[in-house]
């Protein structure tokens, strides 16, 4: 009798089934748990125009810190009137002599009408100022918007319907018109009306109005989102357990309203940048001769028909920086919460 062959499928059967789980099991980094944060983060490197964004951005906020050190190395400051030094570099009427509003290798950005200032360092400077009364600005609302909002939908009751009913108020002031008429009061709580008013005044002042005026909006979107988390059940059994107030608010309920808080703030930056530039196009905010991005176009529109480099420069680098923050302040809205991206 021929003995029974074994047969020959039942290895290769084995190495089939095999070979298909390697190819089909994921590697064991791609099953490893990711927080919701790196999720976002590499969705938002996969968007080219955040990341472009984030880039111009980074690029503004480093030029405003190393403004001291640039202009050093440059040699001129935005503070002294170099046509006054050297008559040649403004013409008779007072306009820079030179093509392109006196630009060359001495002046890159030229000088300034009348004054001959060098318009290079200026923009530093004004750059520097503009940035950093926005973000201190954006700095103060957020946290007044965090703690006003958070603490009236947390608590509810007497203590919610007067912070909703002060949010009403302060949300029906047309908030341009209202800071025209109130910088001055504003001033003149501090200084006599004849005095000169001190540049570090004029900042802190237009930082506080800034963001007095500026959480009601946060406020009540914080507001809305603790009302509807609060009843939710990790927060009833946190006090259930006997959690304290203050746990509950730091470890339940803020850890789920960082998406709205960066977001609002990526969008709040670039729109205090531009009502600082406009009170200070205005009169109401920083004034010449303090570096500002709002001083230099409200400067610069007195002598575009003969000049439009002095108004060129910071008008295109502002709308370049608010631009490059709006694009990334979506860009970080689509990154945190996916499905608002359409």
């Amino acid at each position: 009798m021929t003995p029974a062959i074994p047969p020959a499928a039942a290895p290769l059967e084995v190495t089939d089934e095999s070979a298909e789980k390697s190819t089909t099991s994921p590697a064991p980094e791609a099953n490893e748990s990711r927080s919701p944060g790196q999720l976002a983060w590499r969705r938002f490197k996969r968007d080219r125009t955040g990341v472009i964004s984030a880039v111009i951005v980074i690029f503004f906020f480093v030029i405003a810190l190393a403004a001291p050190l640039i202009a050093k190395v440059y040699g001129k400051n935005p503070y002294t009137t170099y046509a006054s030094q050297d008559p040649s570099l403004l013409d008779a009427f007072a306009y820079p002599s030179g093509p392109n509003g006196g630009m060359s290798s001495q002046f890159w950005f030229g000088v300034e009408p009348q004054l001959g200032r060098d318009v290079f360092t200026f923009l530093l400077y004004a750059i520097r100022n503009s940035l950093g009364i926005a973000l201190a600005a954006s700095v103060i609302t957020m946290v007044l918007g965090v703690v006003i909002g958070v603490t009236a939908g947390y608590l509810g009751g007497r203590t919610d319907y007067f912070v909703g009913r002060l949010i009403d108020i302060l949300l029906s002031f047309p908030s341009t018109l209202f800071f025209i008429a109130f910088m001055p009061v504003v001033y003149g709580l501090f200084v006599a009306p004849d005095d000169n008013i001190p540049t570090s005044l004029r900042a802190t002042c237009l930082i506080l109005v800034l963001a007095g005026f500026g959480w009601a909006s946060i406020a009540r979107l914080l507001r809305g989102q603790v009302l509807g988390l609060r009843e939710r059940e990790f927060v009833e059994a946190a006090k259930v357990t006997g959690a304290s107030s203050r746990r509950i608010v730091f470890k339940e309920l803020l850890p789920n309203l960082w998406t709205p808080i960066i977001i609002q703030a990526t969008l709040m930056v670039p729109m205090y940048v531009t009502t600082e530039a406009g009170l200070a196009f205005l009169g109401v905010g920083m004034i010449d001769p303090t570096p500002d991005w709002g001083v230099m176009i409200q400067r610069g529109a007195q002598f575009y028909t003969n000049d439009l480099t002095f108004m060129l420069f910071p008008g295109v680098s502002m709308v370049i920086f608010v631009l490059a923050f709006n694009l990334l302040g979506d860009s970080v809205r689509d990154a945190l919460d996916p499905k608002s991206k359409r």
